[in-house]
């Protein structure tokens, strides 16, 4: 593996996941891998489960980790080609990158969308800039569009939860995406990232349903169903993976916030006793119930704890693949 930006840069996603269940069940087999060898995780927008997990699993392979925020620790970095920096940018990425290139091994880089401009969050720049100048691996701890890492999470937290409690008759699991409510519009990334992941696996009947003009953009979402109706949806899903997004079309709104989509014990009685994910953090009683949250069939603090050895997995494979 030579960087980790989509699931496109996973050849075996079954391998990934039994590989970071391995790291679960014996963190310090691999400690001595990452020895001498330094991560720079650069943050342009905050973080808690992200920044500490990825902390956690670089240091369980011997990794010496070095946390930057760029806004408040750092000069305010130019992203576009042949900018006239008369403005209030001071350092170009393209100067900037390649020192990091030289000061790491791997390079971690979480941005956000500005969900204004639908062509400029759609085109990576910032994720794409660190990725053409910096020289070394780059791993994606979210960026405009995609969340790898939490997609790898969630496909590891199925995998893991179908083991302990499999489905009748070797049946594929339902798995719902669910939109929720929220009290602002959110990116499409993490959306976006599990219909990506789930449609690559291969290995569920995936829904996404949400309400009308909330599609997510195709490029992800080919080979899901779509429903409008999530009663009808919900009907026995397995998983519900539940999250807010604002919409793709007309970008960055927010139409209908309707709290009947709100998933609450009433709903869940339409699965088969379906399991609930959410990424977190979660708004209670506005994306998801207490009852939910707080619920036997809450899955969200085992799919948090799973971000470490997701990240472990990936920087293990980054390690491990020969320098060009």
């Amino acid at each position: 593996m030579k960087q980790f930006i989509s699931v496109h840069d996973v050849p075996d996603i079954n391998a990934l996941v039994k590989k970071a269940l391995d790291y679960k069940s014996d963190p310090f087999t691999d400690k001595m891998l990452g020895t001498n060898r330094r991560i720079g995780c650069l943050f342009l927008n905050p973080s808690m489960r992200t920044r500490l997990s990825t902390q956690i699993a670089a240091q369980n392979l011997g990794m010496e980790s070095i946390i930057f925020n760029v806004g408040q620790e750092g000069w305010a970095l130019e992203f576009e080609e042949e900018a006239i920096m008369s403005g209030s940018t001071v350092e170009h990425v393209k100067d900037a990158a390649p020192i990091m290139g030289k000061y790491f091994d791997i390079l971690a880089i979480r941005t956000f969308p500005s969900l204004k401009n639908r062509e400029d969050d759609y085109s990576e720049l910032y994720i794409n800039q660190f990725i053409k100048y910096a020289g070394i691996p780059v791993v994606s701890l979210e960026s405009a569009t995609l969340h790898p890492l939490q997609s790898l999470t969630d496909v590891i937290t199925i995998q893991e939860s179908l083991q302990a409690s499999p489905l009748k008759n070797g049946t594929k699991p339902k798995i719902v995406l669910s939109w929720a409510p929220h009290v602002k519009p959110l990116p499409q990334c993490v959306a976006n990232s599990f219909s990506q992941w789930i449609t690559a696996w291969g290995e569920a009947d995936f829904v996404i349903t949400h309400p009308e003009d909330y599609e997510l953009n195709t490029e992800f979402t080919k080979g899901a169903t779509i429903m409008y109706n999530q009663n009808k949806a919900l009907s026995g899903a397995d998983f519900v993976y539940v999250k807010n997004w604002s919409t793709y079309n007309d970008y960055g709104k927010i139409y209908c916030n309707d709290p009947e989509w709100m998933l609450t014990n009433e709903k869940l009685a339409l699965t088969n006793n379906a399991r609930v994910m959410h990424c977190l953090p979660v708004r209670r009683n506005v994306e998801l119930s207490d009852e939910i949250l707080d619920g036997a069939n809450s899955l969200v603090t085992q799919e948090a704890s799973n971000r470490v050895w997701a990240a472990q997995a990936v920087l293990s494979e980054i390690l491990n693949s020969p320098t060009p």
